[in-house]
């Protein structure tokens, strides 16, 4: 009886698809698609083909690497689909989240815009709620993510989150550092504290 071959692990990249950034941020979205592609994971993406995505996506592609990309309808043109790169056609932005998410079992940050911020932000408000377990990383080599992890770190300070989503935040300068710190969360995953609705009532999930 033949051994079944294991499931490929995946990893999410949020990023920008802006084309007008810096050409470093081209740099870190390549090196991005060729650490996932070298450490042998399925990289899911938004599914456009410019800025950082398409760089990414391009990069992990070209390296070798499993590369599926997921996009709304009405982003097709707008973002130019890859057509090197498997890719799913959804109706809609929440659609494209979902199922982001549900492929994913890891995330990396890179830098961009709002979107991406919206991306990231929804996936760490799950986690603050207990309803998954999946490392997320933020990554970028000149201080980009910075200033949101200060803003982070103070909603913890005033206890608008709790002390505990402190050992979630993550920051890393590589995106091999990022792998590897997401692989050592799969290994040993951070204690989560209780939700805190009041100080009388605690929800244990």
């Amino acid at each position: 009886m033949a051994l079944e071959k294991p499931v490929k692990k995946s990893i999410c990249v949020f990023c920008g698809a802006s084309q007008y950034v810096a050409p470093h941020y081209f740099k870190l979205a390549e090196d991005c698609g060729q650490a996932i592609a070298g450490e042998n994971f399925r990289m899911i993406y938004g599914g456009g083909g410019i800025g950082l995505m398409g760089a990414t996506a391009m990069a992990a592609h070209k390296a070798g690497g499993e590369v599926l990309g997921i996009i709304p309808k009405f982003l097709t043109e707008i973002e130019e689909v890859l057509d090197t790169i498997a890719h799913k056609i959804v109706d809609n932005m929440h659609d494209r989240k979902q199922m982001m998410y549900e492929k994913s079992d890891g995330f990396i940050v890179l830098p961009g815009g709002i979107g991406t911020l919206e991306e990231a932000i929804e996936i760490m408000s799950w986690m603050r709620l207990h309803l998954h377990a999946k490392p997320m990383v933020f990554v970028d080599t000149d201080g980009y993510w910075a200033p949101l992890m200060d803003l982070l770190r103070h909603t913890i300070a005033a206890n608008f989150s709790p002390a505990w989503v402190s050992g979630h935040l993550l920051y890393e300068k590589s995106p091999k550092a990022a792998l590897a710190l997401i692989k050592s969360h799969w290994d040993n995953p951070p204690s989560k504290g209780e939700i805190q609705i009041s100080d009388n009532s605690p929800v244990k999930l």
